[in-house]
């Protein structure tokens, strides 16, 4: 801003606003007069809540300066700079300088208006203004600009916000923000240019962004939001390269508003190349003396298999650690490759170098309000005093984001106090942990089901895990708190209790009710990567009331409450791609218990299992299910009928709840049995919707038998034969939650067997 001194008769004035006076004015400044100009009195005109004395004390003037152009410019730009005040003006009388100026007023209220989809308090809190606090255009206009970005971050690109001031008297001011929050900016098509291998609906399957549809009315997955763009750039590139096309190229992303501002239209222009196989695999050490075969079974890729850059980082992090086992704290492996475009291979060599020595000497956490600092550092697999090591601090970037605490986390390093030393630098995000869900649905099992569920994943900022739920059903009602220490003592090892009240309606089974009340202790710790190991001590009551009058003797017999005292194990594999939809891998479990530790049954039983998921092409998914068990009592005491097993429902499509096994050959009523197996095969794949609507098909053959039971007679139907059924079913991943459809006819069953070709279930959370 020019501001100049101007000579008007005996007064000098200085205006920022007058720069055409100023001008003219200019042949009539005198340096000689400012000279002789000494400021012998500060006199403040206009003032009103702001003292004289303060408005002096922001002047870089003061009694016994002289006046000059000099001093009266960086006076003014003191006086702005405060924001206090709308204008200023000094003025020259004499000896004395006159300090005028019209302040700027205060905020008396804010308030919005319009706004119906964003609650008041939540804008509030983004913008800077404040009641009491001065009022200045400036800062307005910042907190517009804010609060559009806060709209658009919401999808709501054609909100219009107007801010009104309304004047009050003592110079305040009510700020009125007057919002048109408009419509949803959705993305109503998503298009890809160049793609010649994969379709459009492939790649739309990859990405985060989603097209606009009717079904996606509780996610946000279908508001256009650049971050979320430039993210989906990252995971083409990843999908691209997974799949062994090292040439690929992403050449713009480009998202078109629509006139109306209704919806944005996103182009990717992109070049995929050919793709490549591995043509051969190398270790190049520069490590002397050290023998670079040890690391071969480290590789992940095989010589002939596609380029696939997942496998290569894999290898990489693998080498790292075998490495480390070899005392090699300070090496960096860096995958390179060569390529052969005549016959679309790349030679892949794995290079070994020695890096400075360089030590963790700090690492600090922040952004953290809540989660303690042990809960994020107890994932770090490099602590301080430690070689410094990317590989794992990258892996320790990845188990931080998988505790699910926070948005955002970003792990860096920094130069330490020495050259041999780094900080670790770990910047997060917190998000809210909590799970506050009340639901509804309908099972052909349990009959119409409503639940309710509260849930603390991060309780008190320890990382602990905290569950209360209760199911209300048509033929079972259901209490259960949990609560799991996940890292117990300090150390990688869980443990935790369960306390439950169970009631079930199994009149049309077996004719009669049953009530399970009781608690567990539970302690887990890993074996390795892969492997852990859970032990479990369970005290229960179980007691079996209304039993039928025509009820089998079996049951009669067993009416009452009954205690168990058990210790049991599980120990489980699991190598899925994914817990929640996976399309390769396996998964094993090993469960045993011992009951006998004090209460009225004595028995052990072992269930042993395995699922492996295959994938066959692009969007079918074979999975592969067997398992078997047995339960054998130790003592006079027979194996009771709530500790036997029942196949059938979803253990055994086509036959009922409990459809399958011993049963009473007079009453009818399903007794359990002592052994059982059972396998599963079954084919999930596209029936021609969009991959994204998370509707498939599938198609199964169930196959299992349960038999044998303590005290059997002649009045008791039991027979080891493979009862088996195959079906087809359909399942939709909705926005109200899973639903699934089976239709299941039986081929090999026995005359007593239960059978139910149709089963259908519901549920949902909201």
């Amino acid at each position: 801003m020019a501001k100049f001194l101007i000579l008007c008769g005996k007064d000098m004035i200085i205006k920022p606003r007058n720069l055409l006076l100023s001008l003219l004015c200019t042949c009539s400044l005198s340096s000689a007069a400012f000279a002789q100009a000494i400021v012998r009195d500060i006199r403040v005109e206009g003032a009103e809540r702001i003292e004289a004395a303060t408005v002096r004390s922001y002047l870089n003037l003061g009694i016994g300066d002289q006046m000059t152009q000099a001093s009266f410019d960086e006076a003014l730009k003191a006086l702005f700079a405060t924001g206090l005040f709308a204008d200023v003006t000094l003025r020259q009388s004499g000896e004395t300088l006159v300090v005028e100026v019209a302040e700027n007023p205060i905020i008396n209220r804010i308030a919005f208006e319009g706004n119906e989809e964003m609650e008041s308090e939540e804008l509030l809190t983004e913008v800077q203004l404040r009641p009491r606090q001065v009022f200045t255009r400036t800062r307005v206009q910042s907190d517009v600009t804010r609060l559009y970005q806060i709209y658009r971050r919401n999808g709501r690109f054609s909100v219009n916000i107007e801010p009104k001031i309304i004047k009050l008297d003592q110079n305040r001011v009510d700020l009125v923000f007057e919002i048109d929050e408009g419509d949803i900016t959705t993305v109503q098509s998503i298009r890809f240019v160049g793609n010649e291998v994969y379709g459009d609906s492939d790649l739309r399957g990859e990405i985060s962004t989603k097209e606009d549809a009717w079904y996606r009315f509780l996610s946000s997955d279908d508001r256009y939001d650049k971050d979320r763009v430039a993210f989906d750039q990252e995971l083409l590139r990843r999908f691209y390269l997974k799949n062994g096309y090292v040439d690929y190229r992403l050449l713009s992303a480009v998202a078109e508003l629509s006139e109306d501002r209704d919806n944005f239209f996103l182009t990717f222009t992109l070049e995929e190349g050919q793709r490549y196989k591995i043509n051969s695999i190398n270790i190049d050490s520069r490590l002397k003396g050290f023998d670079t075969s040890v690391l071969s079974p480290e590789i992940a890729l095989e010589v002939g298999e596609w380029y696939n850059a997942d496998l290569i980082q894999e290898s990489v992090d693998k080498i790292t650690d075998k490495l480390g086992d070899f005392q090699y704290a300070f090496v960096e492996v860096s995958p390179d490759i060569k390529r052969n475009r005549e016959d679309a291979s790349v030679d892949l060599t794995f290079t070994i170098n020695e890096t400075p020595r360089v030590f963790v000497e700090r690492i600090d956490i922040n952004g953290n309000v809540r989660t303690l600092d042990r809960v994020v550092r107890r994932e770090m697999l490099v602590v301080e005093g430690d070689p410094y090591n990317k590989s794992k601090l990258a892996r320790s970037e990845t188990k931080i984001k998988n505790l699910d605490y926070f948005n955002k986390v970003e792990v860096k390093n920094l130069p330490g106090s020495a050259p041999d030393k780094t900080v670790v630098d770990i910047n997060v995000e917190e998000k809210s942990t909590g799970e506050l869900s009340i639901g509804a649905g309908f099972s052909t099992n349990d009959g119409p089901l409503a639940d309710f569920r509260i849930r603390e994943r991060n309780f008190l900022g320890k990382g602990q895990d905290m569950l209360f739920s209760t199911v209300l059903a048509g033929e079972r009602t259901e209490f259960n708190v949990s609560f799991t220490e996940p890292y117990f003592l300090d150390r990688d090892m869980s443990a935790g209790f369960d306390v439950f009240h169970i009631t079930r309606d199994l009149q049309d089974e077996s004719s009669y009710d049953q009530t399970r009340s009781g608690g567990a202790l539970r302690f887990g710790y890993p074996l390795s990567e892969r492997w852990r190991q859970t032990l479990k001590y369970r005290l229960e009551n179980n007691e079996i009331t209304d039993v039928a009058s025509d009820a089998s003797r079996f049951i009669i017999e067993q009416e009452g409450s009954r205690t168990t005292s058990a210790i049991s194990q599980r120990l489980s594999y699991d190598k899925r791609d994914s817990t929640i939809n996976p399309r390769e891998g396996t998964v094993f479990w090993l469960d045993t218990e011992l009951a006998g530790l004090g209460g009225d049954a004595k028995y052990i039983s072992g269930k042993v299992g395995a699922t492996q998921y295959i994938p066959i092409g692009k969007s079918v998914v074979l999975s592969l299910l067997g398992e078997t068990g047995a339960i054998e009592s130790y003592s006079d005491t027979d194996v009771e009928i709530n500790e036997r097993f029942f196949l059938g429902g979803t253990t055994l499509r086509g036959f009922e709840r409990a459809g399958v096994g011993p049963r009473d050959e007079s009453t009818g009523d399903s007794l359990g049995g002592n052994v059982f197996y059972r396998a599963s095969a079954e084919a999930s794949f596209p029936i021609g919707f969009d991959e994204e609507l998370g509707i498939k098909g599938h198609a199964f053959t169930d196959a299992g038998t349960l038999f044998e039971i303590d005290d059997s007679g002649s009045d008791v139907l039991d027979k080891s034969d493979i009862r088996a059924s195959a079906g087809l079913g359909i399942s939709w991943r909705s926005p109200f939650g899973p639903i699934r459809v089976d239709y299941a006819i039986p081929y090999s069953k026995q005359d007593f067997d239960e059978e139910e070709t149709f089963s259908f279930n519901f549920g949902t959370r909201f």
